[in-house]
């Protein structure tokens, strides 16, 4: 056998050495952390799948805020769990409603801070799904109707941009959700609000753990028939080129872990900034690991983390962004 003529290891031969010839560097820049507002007065409380995440009223948001903000994490998805709900979802496009309440509070603490307010109405809806419900007679069962959703969905995102959020991120993927939301922030003046949609969601599986900290599991059925089906991925490319002929400003993937494939067909075929979210199931999965010392938390999260980018994201928002921000810092 003859001798190599191509050594691979004089690479990587010493962590200066790898440093200098490193392809992807994560960045706290990159990161994005959701938070969960709720009403009340003096509540911080642990979501028990999701350790280190709380629900937290408006009085106790302070703290959280300032470490973010003091661990250079420049944006938050804003989640907002309301006191009570109805069929149609009102908390969500209500001018005092939990997470406009929530926007108007942290901008005032942290105006710089970005607000990315999450547009949809399963938090806020009695019957957990992300539009308006009808029957429909023809087969004999509830459904969610698309074209009523949408004008709700507007009255959200406008009353989430009166309220101060810097960017509206609509998730609930119905059909024309951005050409609608879109239209609606014009008209209502907020021209210079981006719209980072959701673009790529699938009925998955990981979403669990976000279900109980959101109360928001269907009270009947499944979100699959507006969510897509986890086997497709040309469906993907067909999701994103509508929103973005609709007016979108960033594409959106969720969950991020095991559809890395497909992060990296809208990086490929779109030049809009594409968005990764690690969603609660992937976090909680390592968080248990972590707790029963089977895994190297610090380590694994960063290698995922990297390799969301790796695989094209731009922006990763993370229920690790704390923790990932602190160990960037060394």
């Amino acid at each position: 056998m003859s001798f190599p003529l191509h050594r691979h290891r004089r690479l990587r031969s010493s962590a200066a050495m790898r440093n200098l010839v490193r392809e992807h560097a994560l960045s706290v820049h990159d990161l994005i952390y959701p938070l969960f507002a709720v009403p009340g007065t003096g509540i911080k409380e642990e979501i028990p799948s999701m350790p280190g995440v709380y629900h937290l009223s408006l009085d106790m948001l302070r703290c959280e805020l300032d470490e973010i903000v003091d661990l250079g994490i420049q944006g938050i998805l804003l989640f907002g769990v309301p006191e009570a709900k109805d069929e149609c979802g009102s908390g969500a496009y209500h001018d005092h409603g939990i997470v406009q309440e929530a926007t108007r509070h942290i901008k005032k603490l942290h105006p710089q801070l970005l607000v990315i307010a999450d547009t949809c109405l399963c938090q806020f809806t009695s019957h957990g799904h992300c539009g308006v419900v009808h029957h429909n007679e023809v087969l004999g069962q509830a459904e969610v109707d698309n074209d009523a959703s949408l004008e709700l969905l507007v009255a959200t995102a406008v009353s989430q941009a009166k309220a101060g959020a810097d960017i509206i991120a609509p998730s609930n993927m119905m059909d024309g959700f951005v050409h609608a939301i879109r239209t609606g922030l014009d008209e209502a003046g907020f021209r210079h609000v981006p719209v980072m949609s959701y673009s790529v969601k699938y009925a998955s599986a990981f979403y669990g753990p976000f279900r109980e900290a959101a109360h928001s599991a269907p009270q009947f059925g499944d979100r699959r028939t507006y969510q897509m089906d986890p086997a497709n991925a040309r469906e993907a490319l067909r999701e994103a080129e509508s929103d973005v002929a609709e007016g979108a400003d960033f594409l959106m993937v969720k969950p991020a872990l095991a559809y890395m494939d497909v992060i990296r067909l809208l990086k490929d075929n779109f030049d809009l900034p594409v968005a990764a979210y690690n969603v609660s199931g992937e976090y909680s999965m390592v968080k248990a690991a972590a707790a029963q010392g089977w895994i190297d938390e610090k380590a694994v999260v960063l290698e995922m983390l990297t390799g969301m980018k790796r695989a094209g994201a731009d922006v990763i928002l993370t229920y690790f962004a704390k923790d990932a921000a602190r160990w960037l810092k060394g």
